[in-house]
């Protein structure tokens, strides 16, 4: 048995996202697993070098884990040899320069979305990468959640007939920090900062529409800035110049329509903080992060409108619920996993940069068929 080890320049662990998910439950679950083992028995190793802008986050991180490898150089860490992927968590108005710069240091490329803040850049990105000949990945995490890996089975075994409709409702209330601190950061809320709701969400719902169901023909959205003030990590106050909530309609191929909500403005009544209702002739389902729920034809019920009378039926109890029939593992870590194997042996990754450039796509749509408030087709993306 061999071992193989990759060095990993990773570029923002300081923040939220790429602490919790990617290093510590994707790289260094990958390691106190033994690494990943390959189908040849080659074991491949990933080795982490720690990279952020603050000095003391990124040593605490670093001695929390046992790391000896930080640095707060970008250039010196994507000039070492020994390290040839880089991957990138940090905010989305400085990620393009970085990867431009991991790109033709000659680094292989994984990296969180939206890859940059216009189509132009993603596609600049795209076609770097391919020139310079280097694998490139994009992180696409909710195709990899329980709940829609039980969703594509379904929608792959034909349980629904023809799909008519897909309903999505995300969010939940993000604190102003007055009375209460924030759950995200405030940059999230400020426009010259990269932040919205729909910069952020759109490039997810992008793959997840086309990744499960069709790609996306055309979309039309409504944005709004429900809370236009809130505070800061200081406490200080701030003008939310960015919009904190999303109404999109997308049309996708063979006629199916999809209504997303995406909103950090609303309080949850749902089993999970994000859902999916698929309707087709055949049955319809209800997707979340984990679970899913299943009504076919044979067993749907008839209800009768009357609002004369109380509601007797228990609709709740009226679905069945998709068994896990595997083991799910953290979807960050399993598409690590693919990554990392892609590179070393040449498998086949779809979700590249240039899958990437089609979520910043959707996006940008979607912005400007809020400003005209008017559907706008959705072109094909080529390099």
């Amino acid at each position: 048995m061999s071992r193989r080890t990759i060095g990993i320049v990773m570029n923002g662990v300081t923040g939220r996202m790429g602490y919790r998910q990617h290093l510590v439950r994707s790289i260094l679950a990958i390691r106190e697993q033994g690494g990943l083992t390959l189908s040849d028995g080659t074991v491949i190793w990933p080795e982490p070098l720690l990279v952020g802008r603050s000095e003391q986050r990124v040593r605490a991180i670093a001695e929390r884990h046992g790391l000896d490898r930080w640095t707060t150089d970008l250039d010196a860490a994507l000039a070492d040899p020994a390290y040839e992927v880089y991957f990138d968590a940090q905010l989305t108005q400085v990620r393009e320069k970085a990867l431009r710069g991991a790109i033709a240091a000659g680094r292989h490329i994984y990296t969180e979305k939206p890859t940059a803040d216009s189509l132009d850049g993603a596609l600049e990105l795209a076609r770097l990468a391919r020139t310079a000949g280097v694998c490139n990945g994009v992180v696409q995490d909710k195709l990899f959640l329980p709940g829609l890996i039980k969703l594509k089975r379904l929608v792959e075994g034909g349980f629904f007939g023809r799909i008519l409709s897909v309903r999505g409702e995300f969010g939940y209330w993000v604190f102003e920090g007055d009375w209460q601190a924030a759950q995200r950061p405030s940059w999230n809320y400020r426009s010259q900062d990269g932040g919205g709701v729909v910069l952020d969400m759109f490039p997810h719902w992008q793959y997840v529409l086309e990744g499960i169901f069709a790609p996306v023909r055309s979309v039309y959205a409504h944005t709004a800035t429900h809370i236009p003030e809130r505070r800061d990590e200081e406490g200080r106050p701030y003008e939310a110049t960015a919009d904190d909530a999303a109404y999109g309609i997308f049309e996708l191929d063979g006629g199916v329509v999809a209504q997303l909500n995406s909103s950090w403005a609303v309080r949850v009544d749902r089993d999970e903080l994000v859902e999916f209702q698929v309707d087709g002739t055949e049955g319809s389902a209800v997707a979340g992060l984990r679970n899913c729920r299943i009504q076919h034809r044979g067993a749907t019920p008839k209800p009768v409108w009357n609002p004369d009378l109380p509601v007797a039926e228990p609709f709740r109890s009226q679905w069945q619920q998709v068994p896990d029939n595997q083991e799910f593992d953290n979807g960050f870590k399993t598409q690590w996993e693919q990554f990392l194997t892609h590179v070393v042996t040449g498998s086949p990754f779809p979700h590249d940069l240039l899958a990437g450039a089609k979520g910043v796509q959707l996006a940008q749509l979607a912005l400007e068929s809020a400003a005209g408030g008017r559907r706008v087709a959705v072109p094909e993306l080529a390099l």
